[in-house]
């Protein structure tokens, strides 16, 4: 069974399919959660994250453009950037402890991410979560 770390790690990877232009990927995200052994409660969690970031996309990136210092959100990484998306959205709209969704965030960025991603992401989400 896969667990929420995982099934973040498939939001991730949807988010950043759809940020490439695929807004498609909706249609077929069952099928990449099967691929990936995403299945029951953490497939529903996991689409509940990727629909629920992509219906709120708007306030999402501008929280996160808000606290970008010296950086142009169009410049972010695709990787980065879904990855913030994924997490400004828990943290704005979820019902978890801001530390563990901001953990979960660098762990997944230092899967997926270069190696100065982590403590971008870090910042950016810690300054998030204070203003909520």
């Amino acid at each position: 069974m896969a667990t929420r770390h995982q099934a973040r790690m498939a939001v991730v990877s949807l988010l950043y399919a759809y940020d490439l232009g695929n807004q498609s990927i909706l249609d077929y995200s069952d099928e990449i959660l099967e691929e990936k052994k995403i299945r029951n409660k953490q497939r529903d969690f996991a689409l509940d994250l990727f629909k629920g970031v992509v219906e709120h996309l708007a306030p999402v990136d501008e929280a996160i453009e808000k606290h970008l210092k010296d950086w142009d959100f169009d410049r972010l990484g695709s990787i980065e950037r879904a990855t913030l998306r994924l997490g400004a959205y828990e943290i704005m709209f979820g019902e978890l402890d801001s530390a563990v969704i901001i953990n979960e965030a660098i762990e997944v960025t230092k899967a997926f991410g270069s190696e100065q991603s982590p403590k971008f992401i870090n910042g950016v989400l810690d300054a998030i979560a204070k203003d909520k």
